[in-house]
């Protein structure tokens, strides 16, 4: 062995004995007997991490630290992440001594949280200094959410010295109607009396409660307060129960004189909501909508409301009632090419087709299919840069990075990621996107490389990550490894800890309940939710429930796709209501905006995988078999439709 090799062994030897000793000690900088980390520490004075151990330390004893002991450590750790979430801490805890001198000595303008931005301003009231109301705190008060408490002084100062004019307290109220905060109304409603605090209470009511609210109404005096708080009732009503909201609004719009953009909002959501439902009257509620009360929103539900109708001369006249901007887009031209082959006008459809069919997404691979052309999919690549890659491997901030993602602390390694991304210009963070992917930590490129260009950066978008296991998986659940594949990227972004508001984990985002019941039946270990952070477990059980929605909808990979993200009980309703329809149509009349763009995504995805797995794909149009037509996937060695890259490659995409 060379002496360059044998250091190198070395260091390597040294950085996985870190790596090792590391998490201990710093369980010990943060809950172990004071100062005990220490000793322990011994060795650790290299390692990338070691700041965070005199951080823990700081933190738990920030009630005696003094500021020049508070201090050393800013000076130790410059320009590190450390050093900002140790200011900020130290600043709240300035704040909580109401040590205001000191405060205003550590804070720094423009970096800080909204708590700490109103600490400042509780911190100059204090000392006497200037405040400047419109720079300082109008811009807080021109909030639709509730303020944190640290806010208390200045909004009293404000108040105290007549800032908070009516016409002010009356702004912050119409911000929150906006926004639905019933609570901040209530807050601000405290400041008004009389009518004009009625007037503020009736629209807190409306947020809470419209249906009761617009049965009070219809004793109110006609007034803009009282319309603007029936409107709110009827926009929020509208949402719950459409066919109610229409019925209100036939009795309310004869005794209260709306105005016309308030009539306009009204009727638009009450036949949106009627289309989302697909209520018999949602054609007639589109079409008769005044050309100013139309939004995109009202126009594409038009098509999608005509379309499960099969009525396609009102699909076709939806469509050419979309903006110029909507008719442009692969969706509506895709749709205007199914609707004209359906009226019989075949020439016309192949030009919609032919306009779209060389674009790399949904839309743009099924007008491929209908004109039996190649799939266009054309690849770049980032150039890696030698001089730039060595000084990215010793930027600090950087490495504390890849040596949180090393030691499996990801929510740790993102944010130092982020703080690290800021110091680095474009060709850096493109560098640094490589060397993550190097090291598996797949979901930075592909979160980053999400619009124009940078689409066609497959390789990094579209990784083969635990390939053995997805293909392995896949086919035991009798499904194809490109829609596992498929369904990962959709669900996490190869984000292996990722945990969503309801509750689902991991790669393929499985709800604990869900989890427990597959891993009985399998009998295989399965500890809790926190287990699901482990890919091999993840993909394990993850393909095991896709293949038994697969097997529920008669093997159909789309509807599959529809139910692993609605859940089947609305799928099911949905063809109950609407079976009649080819899949294509089906999947645009979802009512879920989320579940429409999620199987369009995934059944993209599938192509793009697929062709990585095999150099070509198999046409998208296969893996969308009629409802209640059986199918299953073609074997690995199936003849694959052929993908290729023009010379001069059309500016493709696919959904983010």
């Amino acid at each position: 062995m060379g002496v360059g090799l044998f250091r190198f062994a070395l260091a390597a030897d040294a950085l996985a004995d870190q790596r090792q000793r590391f998490p201990l000690v710093w369980e010990m900088a943060q809950h172990g007997p004071d100062g005990a980390w220490r000793k322990l520490a011994t060795g650790l004075e290299s390692y990338p991490l070691y700041p965070y151990l005199g951080l823990a330390d700081l933190r738990r004893n920030i009630g005696t630290v003094t500021p020049a002991q508070a201090k050393r450590f800013l000076t130790a750790w410059p320009d590190s992440l450390p050093a900002q979430l140790w200011r900020d801490a130290y600043l709240a805890e300035l704040a909580h001594r109401e040590d205001w001198t000191h405060f205003l000595d550590w804070y720094v303008p423009g970096t800080a949280s909204q708590t700490l931005q109103c600490h400042a301003l509780h911190a100059r009231i204090a000392l006497g200094k200037p405040v400047d109301f419109r720079a300082d705190i109008e811009p807080l008060w021109l909030s639709a959410k509730a303020l944190p408490d640290a806010c208390d002084e200045a909004i009293a100062w404000a108040r105290a010295h007549g800032k908070l004019s009516p016409a002010l307290l009356r702004q912050r109220i119409d911000l929150a109607a906006e926004a639905g905060q019933a609570g901040v109304i209530d807050a601000v409603a405290k400041s008004l009396s009389g009518t004009a605090q009625t007037d503020a209470l009736r629209i807190a009511a409306a947020i809470r409660d419209p249906a009761g609210t617009l049965a009070a109404a219809a004793t109110w005096p006609d007034t803009a307060h009282a319309r603007q708080a029936a409107t709110v009732a009827l926009l929020r009503l509208a949402r719950r129960d459409p066919g109610a909201a229409q019925s209100t609004w036939t009795q309310l719009s004869g005794r209260l004189q709306f105005d016309a953009a308030q009539r306009d909002r009204i009727l638009r959501r009450i036949a949106i909501y009627l289309a989302a439902d697909y209520e018999p009257d949602a054609l007639r509620a589109l079409t008769a909508l005044p050309a100013a009360a139309g939004d995109d929103s009202s126009r594409e539900w038009r098509v999608r409301v005509a379309i499960a109708a099969q009525d396609w001369q009102a699909a076709l006249a939806a469509l050419d009632a979309l903006s110029a901007e909507q008719q442009a887009d692969e969706r509506w031209r895709y749709l205007r090419g199914r609707v004209l082959a359906k009226l019989g006008r075949k020439d016309a459809a192949a030009k919609q087709f032919e306009a779209i069919a060389d674009v790399a997404n949904f839309h743009g691979f099924l007008a491929a299919d209908w004109l039996q052309q190649p799939y266009t999919i054309c690849p770049a690549s980032l150039g890696a840069d030698a001089a730039t890659e060595a000084a990215l491997q010793g930027n600090p901030n950087l490495r504390r990075a890849f040596e949180f993602f090393a030691i499996d602390k990801l929510p740790q390694a993102r944010r130092e990621w982020d703080f690290a991304l800021t110091g680095l210009n474009a060709d850096q963070r493109r560098q640094a996107l490589l060397l993550a992917a190097a090291l598996g930590w797949h979901d930075r490129a592909i979160y980053a490389l999400n619009h124009g260009a940078d689409l066609r950066h497959y390789t990094l978008r579209f990784p083969l990550a635990q390939r053995s296991n997805v293909v392995r998986y896949a086919h035991a659940a009798g499904i194809a490894p490109a829609w596992a594949y498929a369904i990962i990227r959709a669900e996490s972004a190869w984000t292996t800890d990722a945990h969503s508001h309801a509750d689902a984990w991991g790669l393929m985002q499985l709800l604990p309940g869900t989890a427990g019941k597959l891993a009985k039946t399998e009998n295989l270990a399965f500890s809790g939710a926190a287990a699901l952070v482990d890919p091999d477990l993840n993909i394990h059980l993850g393909t095991l429930y896709l293949g038994k929605m697969a097997q529920r909808y008669d093997g159909s990979p789309w509807l599959a796709s529809a139910a692993y993200n609605a859940g089947p009980d609305p799928v099911d309703r949905w063809i109950v209501a609407r079976d009649s329809l080819e899949p294509d149509f089906f999947i645009e009349t979802i009512p879920y905006k989320e579940t429409r763009e999620y199987v369009a995504r995934v059944l993209a995805f599938s192509v793009i995988y697929d062709w990585r797995l095999h150099g070509n794909a198999l046409p998208l149009a296969s893996r969308l078999p009629r409802i209640g037509q059986a199918w299953t996937p073609p074997p690995d060695n199936a003849t694959r439709k052929a993908v290729v890259c023009p010379a001069t490659p059309a500016a493709s995409a696919v959904a983010p």
